[in-house]
């Protein structure tokens, strides 16, 4: 048996920065990942999706190129798209790798966790132990249980990436972020795209205005859309697939033929090989429970990142790492309770959002005061031909404080921040109002978004 500090159990966007900070104090730590360095962030998700949006982006601007007097042939290749973004995973992986190599106190362990007490866990047939152990195994891809999926080969986040032809259909079973990133990627490489969402509008937490607009903006680009349906039966054809798809309400199936199929119907949580019952672990459907603190039910046994559920975004787990350093070391009083969350789609439109939507904020209860208006009406998106979208501000109108924000446009991600600055200062949206902005940029579309501020 050896004894450490700390273990921590995958090296996701939480585990490896939390690792280094407790090395760095002089304290005893092990890492145990089976896979990669970096978890769903750097090999499957954020890294590698973006890197291959840019690529999709710039193809897409290529053939708009005659609108700013620009003409040029636009060709895609898809293996030298796919070698671009295999090189730039690989710059992070080696990032981490150097991370762990630099401290003396950290050991590495290649290879399986899984716990055999409260404070033991076994890794390569090797028995580890510690009085602080951290859980960051993250999610893997949900696979639905659909009659004649085994006959065909299906597509995830984790493998569409590794494609070096563009498929002539895909047809993708899920409206919300994966779906909608990837489908509107693989319509600028050159595929014909068909979405199939059980949920009556794509992004079935935004609110339905928003919905709309990004749905129309995709749209715009080919991109075609099943509401409120799901698949019912897969098969394999000569030519590719058939996807059966049925309407919740009923009535006639619709037969969809296809060459390609991806499955972006969400995640599972990496918790049911990790012996939590020989620990004591308490779960909710697979999810590790935590407190606010983000320790769960045995003392001395925390877990972060997406297996603990709730929203799955990298800047979400590795705050989850500072909440519990802080906790354990710098002395203060953190929980995860109240965190201001911002998150971003990267479509084109971009979606920038923080906070609660419209909708949730009136099923809290709230009176609300609403701003919105149209990216059509910032000179800068008019400028640039990128007018597509909206701004919508959510506020509540006891306090004037902003309850939340959507930003679909241009730059969205980066627009949503700017509002989340006057929540985190907890500062009324009237210090907006009226006020200064650069002309020409997108920030300046909040002088006429606040402007159109009304109770509703």
């Amino acid at each position: 048996m050896t004894d450490y500090d700390a273990i921590v159990i995958g090296a996701g966007q939480s585990g490896p920065p939390l690792a280094h900070k407790l090395a760095d104090r002089g304290q005893k730590v092990a890492l145990i990942e089976r896979e990669f360095l970096g978890g769903s962030c750097i090999n499957y998700g954020c890294t590698p999706t973006k890197t291959m949006i840019a690529s999709a982006r710039i193809a897409h601007y290529a053939r708009r190129g005659p609108e700013f007097g620009v003409h040029t042939d636009v060709r895609i290749d898809l293996r030298e798209v796919v070698a671009r973004k295999d090189a730039m995973v690989k710059q992070w992986r080696d990032g981490q790798q150097g991370h762990v190599d630099r401290r003396d106190t950290l050991d590495l362990y290649r290879g399986h966790g899984r716990f055999t007490g409260p404070h033991e866990v076994e890794v390569n047939g090797e028995a580890l132990s510690s009085e602080r152990i951290f859980i960051n195994t993250g999610t893997r891809p949900r696979i639905l249980d659909i009659p004649g999926l085994d006959e065909v080969e299906v597509l995830t986040n984790r493998n569409i990436m590794d494609l070096t032809e563009v498929p002539d259909h895909l047809i993708v079973l899920g409206g919300n972020y994966l779906g909608l990133e990837f489908g509107q990627m693989f319509t600028r490489f050159g595929s014909k795209v068909t979405v199939v969402e059980i949920n009556d509008q794509i992004t079935p937490r935004e609110d339905e205005d928003v919905a709309k607009t990004l749905q129309e903006a995709l749209e715009d680009e080919g991109m075609s859309f099943h509401l409120g349906a799901s698949a019912s039966k897969v098969a394999k054809t000569a030519d590719g697939i058939e996807v059966t798809i049925e309407a919740k309400g009923g009535g006639a199936a619709t037969l969809l033929k296809g060459t390609h199929l991806l499955m972006s119907i969400g995640q599972v949580p990496n918790s049911d090989e990790l012996g939590l019952d020989a620990a004591g672990i308490e779960t909710d459907r697979g999810w590790i429970k935590t407190n606010g603190r983000l320790e769960t039910n045995v003392p001395g046994v925390w877990a972060m990142g997406d297996v603990k559920g709730g929203p799955a975004f990298t800047h979400i787990s590795y705050d989850d790492h500072l909440v519990i350093y802080d906790n354990l070391i710098g002395a203060k009083d953190r929980t995860i309770d109240g965190r201001i969350l911002p998150y971003a789609l990267y479509t084109d439109p971009e979606l920038g959002r923080v906070g609660m939507s419209e909708k949730e904020a009136r099923e809290a209860g709230y009176k609300l005061k609403v701003g919105s208006i149209p990216m059509g009406w910032v000179a800068r998106a008019i400028e640039r031909s990128e007018t597509k979208g909206m701004m919508k501000v959510v506020i509540n109108a006891a306090d004037d404080r902003i309850l939340g924000a959507s930003m679909l446009g241009a730059e969205g991600g980066e627009l949503i921040q700017t509002i989340m600055t006057l929540m985190l200062a907890d500062q009324p949206w009237t210090l907006f109002e009226k006020r200064m902005f650069i002309h020409p940029t997108l920030t300046e579309g909040f002088f006429t978004l606040m402007d159109n501020v009304k109770a509703v």
